[in-house]
C-alpha cells in the first residue's frame, strides 16, 4: 500500500493528518498530551487512513489505530481495517494480525468482497491459512459481508501458502454449489497446492484443464516449474521447458534465473548450463550473477577447467568480473601456482578497472588463505614503497605498467588486519589511503573503531570518529554504537547516558545487547541503583530498554534484597507498556518466595497465566521451594497438582523441594509416597533428592528406611556429603544403635568426608565418637579384656575420657590380639570388634582433626 502525499489528501483532512503524526512520532510519545484530546473530535475514517497510509512503523501505527479505536463517537471501517492489517502483515507481525482479524469481526464491521478479499491476502501472506478460513466463515456467516468470486480467489490463494488440499477442495465446490465460475486465478491457487504437497499427478491434471482453455502463460508455467525445481525433480522441470517451446511459451528473465539457482543447489550442473544455453539463445543477456553461480558451481564440483571457460565466455562477452567473483574463483585455489593459472588467462587488453580487480583478486587470496602478511607486502609494493617480488602481478599481466591500488584494495587487507588483531598496522595503512589520493569509506571508519573498542581504546575511538566527522562522514548507527558499547564495558555510566543522548539527537538508537550488558555488570559489581538510574534515564530520553536489560535489573535488586524497590521498578515497566515475559516473572517470583513472601509470589504467577504467558517448570519450582521453607507443604503439594493439570511435567527438582519439606513437616509417609510417584512417571532421582530423603527420614526417625536408600545411593555410586553423615549419625546414637554408628563412621572416612574442625558438623561427629567410646570404656570386662582396651587404643592423648591412663606394663605392642580375644567370652570378642573399628578410624583420620 503506497503511502500518498499530503497534496492529494482533502484540504480540511492534511492538517489533521500532521497533527496527529507529529504526536504520535514524537519521542517520548505522551498518551495524554492535551492535543490528542483536541484531534480527538475530528478523528474521521479517512483521516486514520491516510495517517495510518504515512507511518512507517507498525509499532506506532498500531498504538495510533488502537487510540482511534478507545475515541468517543469513531468506528473503524473496512478500509482503516485493511490498511493497518496490511502494515502488520509487511512487518509479519502474527499476533498483532491474528488480534485484528478477531477485532474486526467482533466490532461488526461491514466489508465488501474486495476489502474481505485483501484483508484475507495479507492473513495469507504471513502464512495464516487458518485464521483467514475462520475469519472468511465468520464475516460471511454474520452477513457482514457477501464474498463473490474474487473474495473466494483470494482465500484460495491464502490456501495455496499451505498443504490444505481438502480444504481447497471443499472451497471449490463452494464455488461451484453458489454458481461461481472458476476462472484462470482460482486455477493457479489450485495448481499451487497440489504442487506445495507434491501431487504432480494432480497438478499436471489442473495444467492440461488451463491448457485445454488457453489459459497457461509464462506464470503459471512458472508455477509448475518452480515446484519441479524445489522438490529435486529437475529432469521433469526441464521436460517441462522443452514441453513450453513447443507451444511457443517463452520463460521470463525471472524464471530462468531461479531454475538455474535451482538446479545448480540440486548439482545438477548438466540441465543448468543447458539452461543457460537456452537463455542465451532467447535472446536475454545473462547477467554476472548467473556466470557467479555456475562458476561457483562448476569450482565446487573441481571442474575448474570448464569454470575457467565460462570465465573466458564471460570475458568474451564484454561482462567484467567483480572482486566477488574472482574471490570466488581464487578462494577454491590453495597454492600459488593455480593463481598464476587463472591470472594467465586474464586478456591482454584488459582496461584498468579490469586490473584493479585482478590485483585485488590476489589480495584477496593471500588474505582468504591466511597470509595477510603477503597481501600487506603487496600492496605496499603496489604503492611503490616495495618491490613486487612475492608475485610478478605485471609480469603475469603481460605489461609493464605499475598498479595503482584503489580503495577496494586497501579495504581487502585492512579488514585482513583488523582480523588478525594487527589494528596499529592497519591504522597505519588507512591513514596512507589519503596521501595517495584513495578515497576513504564510512565501513573502513567503523570497522577500525569497532576494532579500538574491543581492545578497550576508547580515546583512539572517539578521536577516530572526530577524524571521521572532520572528512565529511556522518557516523552511522553502528559507529555510535561501538562507542556505546565500549562505554557500557567499561561500566562508565555517565558517558554512556551522553552518548544515548547524542544517538537521540542524529534519529539512532543504542543497540539493547550493550544496554543489557552495562545492566549486568552494574548489579554485579553491586551498583543495582546505578542501574536502575540509568534505566530510568533511557526512558527519559524517549528509549525504552527491553525486557532483558530490565530483567537484570530486576535481578540485581533481588540479589541486595530490595524487593519492593524491585516490585515497583516491574509494576513501572509494565504501566510503560513493556511486557514482562516468563523470566522476569520468574525473577520476581524468586525474590518474593526468599523473602518468605509466598502469597505475592502465588499472585504473579496468576498474573503471568491472565497475560497469557505459560509458566514454566522454574516459576512452580520456585513457588514450591517457597511454600515448603515456609512450612506450608500442604500448598506446595497443590502447587504440584495445577502443574499437573497444566501438563507441565514436575522434573527432580521439584520433587526434591517436595520431599525435603514433607519430611520437614513430620509426614515422612507421604514423602515416600511422593518418591514412588516420582519413580512411577519416569523422573530418576539424582543425588540431592537422595540426600534428602535421608536427611529428612532420619529427622523422623525412620533409619531402617534410611540404611535402604543410602544403600541403594552408594550402589549408584553417588557419594552423600558430610551432613548427611552427621544426620544418620545423631539419629543412630539417639536409637542408641552403636554397631550401625560405627559402620556410618568408617564410612565417612572412607569417602573422605571427615571434616576439619572449622566445619559446622564436626561437633557432631566429634561427639558421637565420644560417646561411643565412653560407652565401651562402661562396659565391664574381665581384666584380660580391659587391658585388651588399652592395648587397642594404645592410649591415645587427644581422646577425652582416656587422658592420662596408662595401659599395664604385662601387654606389649609386639604382643598379638588374638592371644588375648582367646580368652574373651562371646560377648567381650563382639565389644572388641567394636573397640578395633574405632581404633581403626582413629589410626585413619579422627585423631588427626579432633583436636586437643
Amino acid at each position: 500500500m503506497k503511502a500518498r502525499s499530503f497534496s492529494s489528501l482533502p484540504s480540511d483532512t492534511a492538517p489533521i493528518v500532521r497533527r496527529l503524526l507529529a504526536v504520535f512520532t514524537g519521542r517520548p510519545f505522551a498518551p495524554g498530551d492535551p492535543e490528542l484530546a483536541d484531534l480527538a473530535p475530528s478523528l474521521s475514517t479517512k483521516v486514520v487512513e491516510s495517517a495510518l497510509r504515512e507511518l512507517k512503523s507498525w509499532k506506532i501505527a498500531l498504538r495510533f489505530f488502537t487510540w482511534a479505536s478507545n475515541q468517543d463517537g469513531f468506528v473503524h471501517n473496512c478500509y482503516t481495517y485493511n490498511a493497518m492489517a496490511c502494515m502488520l502483515s509487511r512487518a509479519r507481525q502474527n499476533a498483532a494480525m491474528r488480534a485484528l482479524a478477531a477485532q474486526a469481526v467482533d466490532s461488526r464491521c461491514k466489508m465488501t468482497p474486495g476489502a474481505l478479499g485483501y484483508f484475507i491476502r495479507c492473513l495469507g501472506s504471513v502464512g495464516m491459512v487458518e485464521e483467514a478460513n475462520v475469519m472468511f466463515d465468520k464475516v460471511k456467516q454474520s452477513g457482514l459481508c457477501v464474498p463473490n468470486s474474487y473474495s473466494y480467489n483470494c482465500l484460495l490463494e491464502a490456501i495455496a501458502k499451505s498443504d490444505a488440499i481438502g480444504l481447497a477442495e471443499m472451497r471449490l465446490k463452494e464455488m461451484r454449489d453458489l454458481g461461481w465460475d472458476l476462472d484462470k486465478y482460482t486455477l493457479t491457487s489450485v495448481l499451487q497446492i497440489y504442487c506445495n504437497m507434491r501431487k504432480f499427478d494432480m497438478a499436471l491434471k489442473v495444467f492440461d484443464e488451463m491448457c485445454d482453455r488457453g489459459w497457461v502463460d509464462p506464470h503459471v508455467c512458472s508455477v509448475l516449474l518452480l515446484s519441479f525445481s524445489k522438490w529435486g525433480d529437475v529432469d521433469k522441470a526441464f521436460e517441462l521447458v522443452e514441453s513450453m517451446e513447443g507451444r511457443n511459451l517463452r520463460l521470463n528473465e525471472k524464471t530462468f534465473c531461479v531454475l538455474i539457482h535451482g538446479f545448480v543447489r540440486a548439482s545438477r550442473l548438466d540441465r543448468a548450463l543447458q539452461l543457460f544455453d537456452k537463455l542465451r539463445k532467447s535472446g536475454i543477456p545473462p547477467d554476472i550473477a548467473l556466470y557467479d553461480v555456475l562458476i561457483e558451481g562448476l569450482c565446487k564440483n573441481k571442474e575448474l577447467e570448464d569454470a575457467f571457460k565460462l570465465y573466458m565466455d564471460m570475458n568474451e562477452h564484454g561482462i567484467m568480473p567483480d572482486v566477488s567473483l574472482l574471490s570466488k574463483l581464487t578462494s577454491y585455489f590453495s597454492e600459488e601456482g593455480e593463481l598464476t593459472q587463472l591470472l594467465k588467462e586474464i586478456p591482454k587488453d584488459v582496461d584498468t578497472a579490469a586490473k584493479n580487480l585482478v590485483c585485488n583478486a590476489v589480495l584477496s587470496f593471500y588474505v582468504n588463505n591466511g597470509a595477510v602478511d603477503k597481501a600487506y607486502h603487496l600492496l605496499r609494493g603496489m604503492m611503490g614503497h616495495l618491490p613486487l617480488d612475492d608475485l610478478n602481478v605485471s609480469q603475469l599481466l603481460k605489461t609493464g605498467e605499475r598498479f595503482y591500488p584503489d580503495t577496494t584494495s586497501f579495504t581487502i587487507v585492512i579488514n585482513g588486519l583488523l582480523k588478525k588483531g594487527e589494528t596499529d598496522t592497519a591504522l597505519s595503512l588507512f591513514h596512507e589511503m589519503v596521501r595517495i589520493g584513495c578515497k576513504q569509506t564510512v565501513l573502513l571508519y567503523n570497522n577500525l573503531i569497532s576494532s579500538l573498542c574491543d581492545s578497550n581504546r576508547l580515546d583512539e575511538a572517539n578521536e577516530l570518529m572526530q577524524e571521521m566527522k572532520n572528512s565529511r562522514f556522518e557516523p552511522t548507527e553502528f559507529t555510535r554504537n561501538c562507542i556505546y558499547g565500549c562505554l557500557c564495558r567499561r561500566e562508565d555510566v555517565l558517558g554512556a547516558l551522553n552518548c544515548v543522548k547524542e544517538m537521540r539527537l542524529h534519529g539512532q538508537e543504542p543497540w539493547i545487547k550493550h544496554s543489557t550488558q552495562l545492566m549486568k555488570q552494574l548489579c554485579d559489581s553491586g551498583r543495582v541503583l546505578e542501574a536502575c538510574e540509568f534505566l530510568n534515564n533511557m526512558v527519559i530520553e524517549g528509549f525504552l530498554p527491553d525486557i532483558v536489560a530490565y530483567s537484570a535489573a530486576l535481578n540485581g535488586l533481588i540479589k541486595i534484597q530490595e524487593v519492593d524497590q524491585a516490585v515497583e521498578l516491574f509494576r513501572g515497566l509494565c504501566a510503560r507498556g513493556c511486557q514482562p515475559d516468563v523470566v522476569a516473572y520468574n525473577i520476581l517470583i524468586n525474590g518474593l518466595c526468599k523473602a518468605g513472601r509466598v502469597s505475592e509470589a502465588h499472585d504473579m504467577l496468576n498474573e503471568m497465566v491472565r497475560n497469557g504467558l505459560v509458566p514454566s517448570v522454574v516459576t512452580y519450582n520456585l513457588l514450591i521451594d517457597g511454600w515448603c521453607k515456609t512450612n506450608t507443604v500442604d500448598q506446595a503439594m497443590l502447587c504440584l497438582s495445577r502443574m499437573y493439570e497444566v501438563e507441565t511435567k514436575p522434573n527432580v527438582i521439584s520433587y526434591t523441594s517436595l520431599i525435603d519439606g514433607l519430611c520437614n513437616a513430620r509426614k515422612p509417609d507421604d514423602a515416600l509416597m511422593l518418591w514412588n510417584d516420582m519413580l512411577s512417571k519416569g523422573c530418576a532421582p539424582n543425588r540431592i533428592t537422595y540426600m534428602a530423603l535421608i536427611q529428612g527420614l532420619c529427622k523422623c526417625g525412620r533409619l531402617n528406611e534410611v540404611l535402604v536408600y543410602l544403600r541403594q545411593m552408594q550402589e549408584k555410586d553417588m557419594k552423600p556429603d558430610t551432613f548427611v553423615y552427621a544426620s544418620l549419625l545423631r539419629a543412630l546414637l539417639s536409637d542408641q544403635n552403636l554397631s550401625a554408628a560405627l559402620e556410618t563412621l568408617k564410612d565417612l572416612v572412607k569417602e573422605g568426608k571427615f571434616p576439619c574442625s572449622q566445619d559446622r558438623n564436626y561437633p557432631i561427629l566429634k561427639n558421637a565418637i565420644i560417646q561411643i567410646l565412653q560407652f565401651f570404656s562402661c562396659c565391664k570386662f574381665s581384666d584380660s579384656a580391659s587391658s585388651f582396651t588399652f592395648l587397642i587404643f594404645g592410649m591415645r592423648r587427644n581422646l577425652h575420657g582416656f587422658r592420662g591412663q596408662k595401659m599395664p606394663s604385662r601387654y606389649k605392642k609386639s604382643d598379638s590380639k588374638n592371644l588375648y580375644l582367646r580368652n574373651l567370652s562371646p560377648e567381650e570378642q563382639e565389644l572388641c570388634t567394636h573397640f578395633l573399628s574405632a581404633s581403626w578410624i582413629l589410626s585413619k583420620g579422627y585423631y588427626l582433626c579432633l583436636g586437643n
